[in-house]
Parts: structure tokens; C-alpha cells; sequence
């Protein structure tokens, strides 16, 4: 089953213990909002938080979400797949910790789209093997507990190396399975909005699809990452005149254009919803 979202530039995070949190979610503008059982939830909450996301969907039949489930060899991973597999209201759902073809297939078993979350060495190892498990819609990147189980050094140079070395990885083996391009980690800032940006413009430029968030507050700024600039905007728009003569290769600004160039200047207007109006 694919997921109905066509754009997915912010996927927001509302815990499942919170559920006055959820309308205003919905609400918030995001593109995607995807309910928490796992890290957002305290381990004496699970059964709670779990009972309050069943009365929240039973109540709004209209609702369309993405549930983040607990890892495959927790106890609650069980409990967490049937409320999924029993809520039409759960187009997917979001595997914490994804290491294994069996993991994922169990969760494809629900019938529902599924996003696994690529947070650990082993995830990285078993990516090509699960991005290949019919009903595998994208990969999303849990960069903070990736960086907690390689023992990296948070925010050095040494570990940005690294997790863009992964991050690579996540956009080529999307590509080459054919799934939907992944979804990058959150950015723990939440009052640096030029932060978020700047990760959300990088993520965007290594052809991720969009970033996931933990505050409505970093809506805006990734979106604005995501967005093309002007400069972006006006070049697509001359490359296309420029098709519009029939000819195969041609120059704009100096530089040529052939048919990946034109392909690319429609995909900037397309993100913009300008495809072809120029």
C-alpha cells in the first residue's frame, strides 16, 4: 500500500502520550505527522500512550498519520503492529531501529506502507536487502541514535563525515530499489531557524525528499530548504523556453543543456507548481 502524501518535505513528531498534542499536529501545517510510540513515550507509558492514540482514531475516522512503532526486539513491537494493523486511519508505519528483512516483513504483514528508520550500523549494513521487501515505501535516517551506537563524536567534523557517508548511502539505495526518496534526520535545534535550514537545504541537494522535525516551529525553515531559490527558479524557466524551440542541446547562460538538464529544470518547477509555465 502506497501512502497518499505527495509531498513529504516535514514529517512532524507528536508523542502518542500526548494526545491534546494531536489535532494541533494535524493542524500545524506539516506535510506528514507521524505519531510516537517509541523514543517519544516513556517506558511506564506505552500501554497509555497506545489507548490514547486508539480513542484519538477511533474518534477522527478523517485522520491520515504515520505511526512510529518500537523496535522489532522490544516488547512493545508487537502490541504497537496489531493497534497499527487494526487503524485504517495508519496509512504507515515507521519501524524504529530497522535491521532485518524478517523485522520488515512483519510489518508489511499489516498491509500498510512502511518507512524504515535507519538508526543503526546494522540498518546500514541490511539497507539494500530491506529496500527490496514489497510494500517498503522510503527510509527515513535517525541520525542522533546512529551517531550514540558508532560512538562518534557529536557535532565534530569527523562525524558529519560519517553520517553524510550514510546519508549517500540511504539516496542510492533508495534510487536503485525504486522507493521513494528518504527522509532525513531531525535537527535538535529548535530556535535556530538558519540551522535548520541550512540542513534542510543540504538534505535537499543530496536528493532527499524531506526532513523529519520534532517542533512546528522548524515547519517554515525547511520548507524554505526545500524550496528553490529565485536564482533556481529563473534558470529552470530559461532552460525550458529554450526546449520549447525543438532542438536537443542548446546553451543557457553559457552553459549547455541537454535532456537531463531540461529534466531537472522541470523538476524545480514542478516543486514549485510551475511545471511547464514559463
Amino acid at each position: 500500500m502506497m501512502t497518499p502524501y505527495e509531498m513529504t518535505r516535514t514529517v512532524l513528531f507528536a508523542p502518542a502520550s500526548r494526545p491534546e498534542r494531536f489535532a494541533k499536529a494535524c493542524n500545524s501545517g506539516a506535510d506528514v505527522v507521524v505519531i510516537d510510540l517509541e523514543d517519544g513515550v516513556a517506558p511506564t507509558d506505552k500501554d497509555t500512550a497506545r489507548e490514547a492514540l486508539r480513542q484519538y482514531l477511533d474518534a477522527t475516522p478523517e485522520a491520515s498519520l504515520v505511526v512510529r512503532i518500537n523496535a522489532a526486539d522490544t516488547k512493545e513491537f508487537a502490541a504497537d503492529l496489531e493497534l497499527c494493523r487494526q487503524q485504517r486511519a495508519v496509512v504507515a508505519i515507521m519501524l524504529a531501529k530497522a535491521e532485518s528483512v524478517e523485522a520488515v516483513q512483519l510489518v508489511t504483514d499489516t498491509h500498510k506502507a512502511v518507512w524504515p528508520l535507519i538508526e543503526t550500523a546494522r540498518g546500514v549494513v541490511e539497507m539494500s536487502r530491506m529496500a527490496e521487501v514489497d510494500g517498503v515505501e522510503r527510509f527515513c535516517l535517525g541520525a542522533l541514535d546512529m551517531g550514540a551506537d558508532l560512538r562518534i563524536k557529536p557535532d565534530s567534523a569527523g562525524a558529519e563525515l560519517l553520517l553524510n557517508r550514510i546519508r549517500c548511502d540511504l539516496v542510492i539505495c533508495s534510487k536503485a530499489a525504486g522507493l521513494n526518496a528518504p527522509i532525513e534526520t531531525v535537527c535538535p535545534s529548535i530556535e535556530d531557524e538558519k540551522a535548520v535550514e541550512r540542513l534542510a537545504r543540504q538534505a535537499c541537494e543530496m536528493g532527499f525528499g524531506g526532513m523529519l522535525c520534532i517542533h512546528p516551529r522548524q515547519l517554515s525553515p525547511i520548507h524554505r530548504g526545500f524550496y528553490p531559490d529565485e536564482a533556481e527558479i529563473i534558470w529552470a524557466r530559461k532552460v525550458l523556453m529554450g526546449a520549447k524551440n525543438g532542438e536537443s542541446v542548446f546553451k543557457v547562460d553559457g552553459r549547455m543543456v541537454d535532456a537531463p538538464v531540461i529534466q531537472q529544470a522541470n523538476l524545480i518547477l514542478r516543486a514549485v507548481g510551475n511545471a511547464g509555465d514559463v
